[in-house]
Parts: C-alpha cells; structure tokens; sequence
C-alpha cells in the first residue's frame, strides 16, 4: 500500500513539474481571461503588411549626390504601376467585399504616365540632413479599366462599366547634396568665378 501511494505521488509531482514548466500555464504571452487565444483577421495583418510595403518603397526620400553646374537636372523614373494602383486603391477601395453580397473587380487595367511638372528648390539646410535642394517630380496617371460589381441581394446582378477612367496625381520628392550654401563661397551653387578684392 505504501508504495502504490509512494509510486502515485511520485508520478503526480513528475505530471505537475512538467504541467507547470511548459508555458502553458504561467509563461508566455497573456492572452485574455481563461487563456484563451483571441482570433484577429486576416484584414489587419493584410494592412500591417501593405503599411510595411509601402513604407519601405515609397515613403522614403533619397538623398542623391549634387547636381553638377550646367548639367540638366532630371527626375528620377516616373511611379511603377504598383505605386498607381496602390494610391488608387487609397482612393477607390474595391478590397474587403463581402463575397456573395457585393464584389468589385478591376479588370483590363491600362495606365499612361505623364510628367506635369519638374523642378528644383533652392538650397537650404534640413536638420539631420545637412545642406540640400529637394527635387519635385509632379506625374499624372491615368488609369484605364473595366469596372465589374457583382451585387448578390436582394436580386443578384451584375454591373459592368467597360469605359472607367480615374485620374491618380503623384508627387516623387527626392533631395540633392549642396556643396556650398554660402552666397561668397566658390562650390556648386556659389559663384564660379573668383570676386576681385
């Protein structure tokens, strides 16, 4: 009898030892009352990552090196069909239907680029930066597509609209290094000539 008690003792104290040190009860991330896991949607993280992708190939401005003096000042290429249909979609939302219920597709997608305006800023200093001139390239596109909604209630239709056209406009900022800002000083933006004295 002794070592029944003994041997079950023994077994509980191993059960509890382990129990207690596999994360499952005191370690670990709190996940709301009784421990249970709270479902998030898709939605969110489909919107961390899209923020994420967006932030790492657009939303930052370069710092490309001075423009030499007498050299045409161009602007870097014009946006890629994934920064337009990316900021028309921030206008015109078709992700998130309810399937069934309401659906929009864009189908037959054309997109013509065009440079409205390029120009340059006058040299000045940016805290972090350092002397610099901020380059503006202006674009206009035009996006070309089939419109396709597909309403399931109450009676279920489809609306098609071959000839939609949206205007996206798209700023591309980027800076250029300053040699000197100084007005007296010799460099790239000062004088080239020496000043007699």
């Amino acid at each position: 009898m002794k070592r029944s008690i003994l041997k079950l003792s023994l077994i509980l104290g191993v059960g509890l030892s382990a129990l207690s040190s596999t994360g499952c009860t005191t370690q670990g991330p709190y996940f709301g009352p009784l421990l249970f896991p709270i479902p998030v949607s898709p939605y969110y993280m489909d919107n961390k990552e899209d923020e994420f992708h967006v932030h790492e190939r657009y939303d930052r401005a370069p710092i490309l090196p001075p423009i030499p003096p007498g050299a045409p000042h161009v602007a870097l290429d014009p946006p890629s069909d994934d920064e337009v249909m990316r900021a028309l979609e921030r206008a015109r939302p078709v992700e998130g239907g309810l399937p069934f219920l309401h659906e929009v597709q864009r189908n037959n997608v054309r997109i013509t680029k065009e440079k409205i305006a390029d120009y340059i800023d006058p040299p000045r200093v940016m805290p972090l930066v350092g002397p610099v001139q901020l380059h503006h390239a202006h674009y206009k596109c035009t996006v070309y597509y089939t419109e396709v909604k597909r309403i399931g209630w109450p009676i279920p239709h489809t609306l098609r609209d071959e000839d939609t056209r949206e205007v996206i406009y798209i700023d591309h900022n980027h800076l250029h290094r300053v040699g000197n800002v100084q007005e007296d000083l010799p460099g790239p933006v000062g004088p080239t000539q020496q000043s007699p004295l």
